[in-house]
């Protein structure tokens, strides 16, 4: 039995997949040293609302890490 032949699309995307995961690296941490920065400017009054806003895009970065592994 022979193997299935290798498609250049597979290695393509294959480079490509740590790139974009690079990529996606980058702007989220981005967008939390810009909401840090904010954060420190608003003082501690709004420490409550900002830790729930960070936990939730947390869970939402996870779920859509898991979702597009799976896929």
């Amino acid at each position: 039995m022979a193997p299935p032949p290798v498609l250049a699309a597979d290695a393509l995307s294959s480079l490509l997949v740590p790139l974009t995961q690079v990529i996606i690296g980058v702007l989220v941490l981005a967008a939390v040293v810009v909401s840090v920065h904010r954060l420190v400017q608003r003082g501690p009054t709004r420490m409550g609302g900002a830790m729930l806003l960070i936990g939730g895009a947390l869970v939402c970065v996870a779920v859509l890490s898991y979702l597009v592994q799976t896929f």
